[in-house]
């Protein structure tokens, strides 16, 4: 039982990396109803320009969370003029494989900066870890946990507590709507795609110090692991993402325990699918409608 127990608790430090990157997509779907594909990729551009601070600079922990949150709000920006500011209503297929495209792009340009395959990457917190009995818990895992948990009652208060979310509100129900009371609705996707790059900024500083290293893969793994957090945990849905997130590490954790780690993504994968199949919407959000990516007749 013990094992039991330290594997959940790991599960659950592990699965606050995955509720973070879980937010991101969640503003980004719940504002524009599309996926952009290039989340990770606008993530691990912001990883590269703090790699790159650090290691020619000499920089510290707090200037490169700072670089890499910016570069990667900046990279969100550069996303959004380019796959979704431009399209209609009801381009989101279109959207969505342009997001591919400029995935590519990102991807390529950060090896072209930085062309090794791994670099290092300032830690996060070093020392002992902390024990409790016969469980231990890592201090950066720790403080990974309660960043999940700060920005998701800092997002949850921005949609439903001030003016910026109501207006987001407005937007995702009635765009039509809300354009027609004066809600500059280009600025209000464009303040919410930089928001959410931001929050995946933040997300991947923190994955990125723990693991003390930076690969030109982090941008499809944090596109991977953000969007099953997000649709095992709920479609819009702000506690949903970091619940989906704390339900995928602990599945993960536990699979690789007693399965192996060479079955650990295949099981998450198939509870993914039982999740589309029993509910489509996850754990907290409701099914998405099937002319999501349709214009809407008046």
């Amino acid at each position: 039982m013990v094992d039991f127990f330290q594997n959940t608790i790991d599960g659950v430090m592990i699965g606050s990396s995955y509720g973070l990157l879980a937010l991101g997509f969640t503003v980004i779907f719940g504002v524009m109803r599309r996926l952009n594909l290039s989340y990770g990729p606008s993530i691990m551009i912001g990883g590269y320009l703090g790699t790159v601070l650090y290691l020619n600079h000499g920089a510290g922990p707090l200037v490169v969370a700072g670089a890499v949150v910016l570069g990667a709000a900046i990279a969100g920006v550069y996303v959004e003029r380019l796959c979704f500011a431009p399209m209609k209503a009801g381009a989101g297929i279109a959207s969505m494989v342009s997001s591919f495209a400029i995935w590519m792009q990102l991807e390529q340009a950060a090896i072209l900066v930085l062309p090794r395959h791994t670099y290092p990457f300032p830690p996060l917190a070093t020392g002992a870890t902390l024990e409790f009995g016969p469980f231990f818990v890592r201090i950066d895992h720790l403080i990974m946990l309660v960043c999940a948990l700060g920005l998701a009652a800092a997002v949850q208060v921005t949609l439903y507590r001030t003016r910026f979310g109501l207006a987001l509100r407005a937007i995702i129900g009635h765009p039509v709507a809300a354009h027609l009371v004066g809600i500059n609705v280009r600025r209000a996707m464009l303040l919410a795609f930089a928001a959410a790059s931001a929050i995946g900024g933040v997300a991947g500083f923190l994955v990125l110090a723990v693991d003390q290293q930076v690969t030109p893969m982090f941008g499809m793994w944090a596109t991977l692991k953000g969007l099953i957090a997000m649709m095992i945990g709920g479609l819009g849905s702000v506690p949903g993402a970091v619940v989906g997130g704390l339900l995928l590490g602990v599945i993960e954790t536990h699979s690789q325990w007693y399965f192996g780690p060479q079955f650990r993504d295949l099981i998450a994968y198939v509870v993914l699918f039982a999740f589309l199949v029993a509910r489509p919407g996850g754990l907290f959000g409701r099914a998405p409608s099937p002319d999501i990516t349709t214009p809407q007749k008046a």
